[in-house]
């Protein structure tokens, strides 16, 4: 399976926030006019510009993840999603290519790299039930060496001891 199909049908079992576009899409809402009456009826409700769900609370994660899904999770939030550290991010890091558009939101560290090196150890996982797009544990631990001298020391020895107890399924 490629990455492509595995996207799509991930896409389609993990639905619970959907784009404007997705909700025309289906075959359920056929016009602004039937997604206007789906929120007057409280079948759908609307959590931010453009993103609805069938659910009246969702984790700021799952929106995040639908809102930025062309944006990949790095850094200290790949870590905590991979489990090799304790130290829950205060924030968000996501990576995006270099032409991309800043994100103008406090709870986000936005890198951007290269178009070239952008999706390398590009992968998908659950946390929480919730689909993220994220780097995979090499293309980490390769990000690890790169920026040790902006980790804290505990942290870099945690995740280094975590690296080592997973090796062989590295």
């Amino acid at each position: 399976m490629t990455k492509s199909e595995f996207y799509f049908i991930m896409t389609l079992v993990s639905k619970m926030i959907y784009k404007y576009s997705e909700l025309l899409k289906k075959e359920i809402y056929t016009s602004d006019a039937d997604i206007k009456k789906a929120i007057t009826n409280g079948k759908l409700f609307k959590i931010d510009f453009g993103l609805y769900s069938d659910k009246k609370i969702n984790s700021k994660l799952e929106i995040m993840s639908k809102k930025y899904e062309n944006y990949i999770f790095n850094s200290d939030s790949a870590f905590f999603y991979h489990g090799l550290t304790d130290n829950i991010p205060s924030k968000y890091y996501i990576a995006s290519k270099r032409g991309s558009q800043k994100i103008k939101n406090e709870d986000i560290v936005q890198t951007f790299m290269e178009d070239k090196y952008f999706e390398i150890g590009d992968t998908f996982i659950f946390y929480n039930n919730i689909k993220l797009r994220i780097y995979d544990k090499e293309r980490m631990l390769i990000e690890l060496v790169r920026n040790k001298n902006n980790i804290s020391y505990d942290m870099y020895k945690e995740i280094i001891n975590n690296y080592r107890n997973i090796i062989d399924s590295l």
